[in-house]
């Protein structure tokens, strides 16, 4: 360490946020960046604790408190190499991974202020593109061939991974471009898709070859992909929104919070819709079915296209305030009240309200009932049981998204050199997760092929 005192001595700092009144007008990423001398610093609080729980709670183990020191020294090589061991795309986790290792950070454990892993992981991966530490790195090859489905998170790590492991990688991608959800379903403001363009021509230097805008069914897996290469990695993700079905659901104006994103996102790369076809929130009252991140995105994305006001409703109760969440104590993650950036843009939020009925007129949305619920426990120990509580009132909008997460997809039987991998294999997660299955499962695939 270098500096044993930093910890005591310097209080954490975060970057921020651009100015709600500037953000707002465009899909510019929100966060701001801190100097050099102030990244140096906060990387000098990291105690590099004898137990680094940080360490064990990030899916990928990033070797947290080594590459800290390093930036902590001004050694920014260094800390890229340390970082980059573990972590094949610190970019994206740099900017939109919820952090599980500054909740497990020992600073955040004696006065919630945690090391700023997350931004130090950011600010060391774009110094190392912008010094040219990185380069691509074109292995000798096996004569083996292996085929990716889906250039998500998960597909994207798994075909790096084996990619250097000396196979000749094909990603094949249903999409016109890659990123999965990082690409069609995480908002501009958050991750430019200029990040993801620039990781994408490093690989396809480095070798993997991508094809785009081909869906491949489960029968073509078995019967002419698993012919064609020696192994086929399944990382298609959680296709499959969950649905809200009640009266009403037909309503022009009712849709999955993903048909806006991605739409979004297509219309930010420059691809044209038709006004039939063009979902947009401008001049409309709206309303955010479902409190996680995803429902967040739905609403920034309505600021910015000029919403006349957003709400957004969970059926689950209000989280505590934090920053420790006495029914989840550690090592537990914290449930714990979560205000995004999109949150402090304006939005009304309702916690305890279930969903009744879409209503309308000439087929076009102009309300929804809600109810509040209460949850009582449940005598056999299962799900608590909802019960009604006050009268049903409607929320007016005339744009309802359903941001109220994904099924986890079902599989065929599969050749055995057939693999899964992400969200295809274990539900909808988070992006660090999909891309620490999506290395596991390229160390299988080789040990598969090694026998």
């Amino acid at each position: 360490m270098g500096n044993p005192k930093a910890f005591l001595e310097i209080h954490r700092q975060e970057a921020g946020y651009r100015p709600i009144h500037d953000r707002i007008h465009d899909f510019g990423e929100v966060e701001q960046t801190l100097n050099t001398h102030q990244r140096r610093e906060q990387a000098s609080r990291c105690m590099d604790c004898g137990v680094p729980f940080c360490h064990w709670a990030c899916p990928l183990g990033n070797k947290a408190p080594e590459w800290n020191d390093a930036l902590y020294r001004g050694d920014w090589e260094r800390a890229f190499r340390l970082l980059a061991s573990t972590n094949p795309f610190p970019e994206f986790t740099g900017r939109i991974c919820p952090a599980l290792c500054e909740k497990a950070c020992v600073l955040n454990r004696f006065n919630h202020e945690p090391t700023t892993n997350r931004e130090d992981e950011c600010a060391i991966i774009e110094g190392a593109f912008r010094e040219g530490y990185i380069q691509p790195r074109v292995p000798q090859r096996n004569g083996r061939h292996v085929a990716v489905v889906g250039a998500g998170p998960a597909g994207l790590a798994c075909a790096d991974a084996l990619n250097q492991m000396g196979y000749t990688v094909t990603v094949v991608e249903q999409n016109e471009a890659a990123g999965g959800l990082l690409r069609y379903g995480i908002p501009n403001f958050k991750l430019n898709k200029a990040i993801i363009d620039r990781r994408i021509r490093l690989m396809q230097q480095e070798g993997i070859a991508f094809r785009y805008g081909e869906a491949v069914p489960s029968v073509a897996v078995s019967q002419q992909l698993t012919q064609q290469y020696a192994a086929v990695v399944l990382a298609t993700g959680t296709p499959t929104a969950r649905d809200l079905r009640i009266p009403g659901r037909q309503l022009r104006g009712v849709h999955f919070a993903l048909e806006l994103l991605a739409q979004q996102n297509r219309v930010l790369a420059g691809i044209e819709f038709t006004k039939a076809d063009r979902i947009t929130a401008r001049d409309k009252d709206v309303l955010v079915i479902g409190g996680g991140d995803t429902g967040s995105d739905c609403i920034g994305t309505a600021h910015r296209q000029g919403a006349r006001s957003v709400t957004q409703i969970e059926i689950m109760p209000r989280p505590v305030e934090g920053p420790d969440d006495p029914q989840n104590p550690w090592p537990n993650y914290p449930r714990t009240l979560k205000t995004t950036s999109s949150h402090e843009e304006g939005c009304t939020r309702r916690w305890n309200i279930n969903t009744l009925e879409f209503l309308g007129e000439n087929g076009s949305l102009t309300g929804v009932k809600v109810q509040e619920i209460d949850w009582k426990p449940n005598p056999d120990g299962v799900r608590p049981v909802m019960v009604e509580k006050g009268d049903p009132y409607v929320i007016k909008a005339e744009l309802c998204l359903l941001a109220m997460g994904f099924l986890k997809p079902e599989h065929p039987a599969y050749p055995e050199n057939v693999f899964l991998c992400g969200d295809a294999r274990n539900g909808a997660s988070l992006v660090v997760r999909a891309m620490a299955s999506g290395i596991e499962t390229a160390k299988k695939v080789n040990e598969y092929l090694c026998k």
